[in-house]
This record gives structure tokens, sequence and C-alpha cells, in this order.
């Protein structure tokens, strides 16, 4: 890839990586579901009107919007506010790869292949040590339960995605945006009340506020725009496999801005989760290249 694409590479990684920190800080001053009402509204408005919309079905918009942006949300700024870790969540939520995997073979007649088992099983081993080596109180296991549902939500959304074809994503992702304000302001005003919602619009400082911009504007429309150029330009291939390096920032900007630490025992699940997600990626590539040697070498 030329050096524009590899610095715009960066800055995605770099921005989904922060969005965890971010997603905490807004969380001190907003409850999550009027945060995720607010950041998908200003994602949905006004880009609206300026985005056509993409060519695809109501059927197709409306599950997208449901799963990725309503799901996924629902479930991961509650983890969160009730106690998930940032740089934990960063990681956890890569389980949505093998959901993926699973999900398609189940709905989309997909083959699962030896490499996507091996991943699968290193992953949950990672996972596992990870809630275990948690400090009592550190990692509660609610947060931890409901960042895995926003990544089977995710991966419903890969799966709808998947099924649309080729799609321009940055089009769908606003459009698909329209979905989620109205049940997210539905949800807040049930669960979290008109009383927390007034009191945190009226008193919210300019913490709040970055964070709801940075959500709407920087994770999500700049990420999805240079990430969908890049997928454009370049094989998948190439592109996929730098989402690796959201965990890592995940963990080290939630450990410079947040204090968060881990155990010796989670940092090996950490590995352990990275390795499994490595597998996933690049078993076909690595198992193909131990059969040139192979052949090579009789």
């Amino acid at each position: 890839m030329p050096a524009k694409d590899w610095l715009a590479a960066l800055v995605v990684v770099v921005a989904w990586g922060l969005n965890f920190v971010v997603i905490k800080q807004g969380l001190s001053e907003i409850p999550p579901l009027l945060l995720g009402a607010l950041r998908f509204s200003f994602v949905a408005f006004p880009a609206v009107f300026f985005i056509k919309r993409p060519a695809l079905p109501w059927r197709i918009i409306i599950p997208y919007g449901l799963t990725i942006s309503l799901g996924q949300f629902v479930f991961l700024f509650t983890a969160m506010y009730v106690g998930m870790p940032a740089g934990l969540a960063s990681l956890v939520l890569q389980a949505q790869a093998f959901f993926t995997v699973l999900m398609a073979a189940l709905f989309l007649g997909e083959k699962v292949r030896s490499h996507n088992v091996l991943g699968m099983v290193v992953a949950a081993m990672g996972l596992l040590l990870i809630e275990q080596g948690a400090m009592p109180g550190s990692v509660p296991i609610l947060g931890f339960v409901l960042t895995l549902v926003a990544a089977l939500s995710w991966a419903c959304g890969n799966i709808v995605t998947k099924g649309a074809g080729k799609i321009d994503m940055l089009s769908l992702v606003v459009w698909g945006a329209l979905i989620p304000p109205v049940p997210f302001f539905m949800l807040s005003w049930i669960f979290e009340g008109p009383d927390a919602i007034h009191a945190s619009l009226a008193g919210i400082t300019y913490v709040g506020v970055l964070a709801v911009f940075y959500l709407a504007m920087i994770a999500t429309i700049v990420g999805y725009v240079l990430w969908g150029r890049l997928l454009s330009r370049h094989p998948a291939s190439k592109v996929a496999p730098l989402s690796l390096l959201v965990p890592p920032i995940g963990l080290i900007s939630a450990a410079v801005f947040m204090d968060e630490h881990l155990a010796a025992i989670q940092w090996l699940g950490g590995v352990l989760v990275m390795l499994g997600l490595a597998i996933n990626v690049f078993g076909p590539m690595l198992w193909n290249q131990l059969r040139k040697s192979r052949l090579l070498l009789r």
C-alpha cells in the first residue's frame, strides 16, 4: 500500500482503539442508553441529507441498524457502564470474528475450516483466563457477558452486510444510523428515566460533548469512510488483519489514560485471544506456506 493508505489505516486503528477510553469518559456524564441515542443521532444528521441512500432495500438497512448499531452498543455501553474495563472491552469485543464464522456457517452455508476451529479454541481459552484472572469486582461477570453479547450483535450485523453483496459502506453506516436513535431514546426513557435524561443533558460538560462528537464523527464517520476506501483499493487479506491492532491500542490507551492494569494471567489471556484471532485470519495463508515448504523439501 502507498504511504497515504498506511497513514489512513493507522488513523483508523488508533481511532477505534481509543474509542473505548472515550466511551468510558462519556459514560461518566451520560447514561449508556442516552449516549447511544446521541451518538447515532449525530451520525445520521445532518449526513443523511447529503449522502445518497444505499442501493439496498429497507429489509437490509433496518436489520443492519438494529444489530451493528443498536444491539452492539446497547450491550457494549451498558457493559462498560456496569464496570467492564475499557481495555478488556476492546479485546473481548473481538469475539465477533468467531461469532461471524459460526453464523456464516449456520445461515449462509459457509464451511468452518480447521484453522477457524483452532482459533476459536485458543481464543476461548484466553477469554476464560481473562475472567478467571480478574481480581474480585475488577471485571464484573455481567459486564463480561454483555460485552460478549455485543460481539454477537456485531456478528449478526456482519452477516446482514455479507448477504447484501457489494455496497457503499459509508452510505450504509449513515442510513443505518437512522434506525437506532428512536429505540435508544425509548429504552433510555424507560430504564434510565426522564429525570436522569434531563439531569445528564443539563449538566453536560465539554467532556460529554467531546465524547459524543468523537464517537459519532471520528470513530464512526471518519473510521468507516477510511476503512471502506482501504477495502475498495486493496485486497481484504491485506486490510482486514490491520484490525488486530485495535485491541493492543485499546489496552495501552486504557492503561495510560485510565490507569487500568491487568494481572499477569489476564495478559496471558489477552495474548491467547490475539493468537486465536491471528490463526483465524492468517490460518489459510500459513497452511499454504507450510504445504509449499513441504513440497520443496521433497
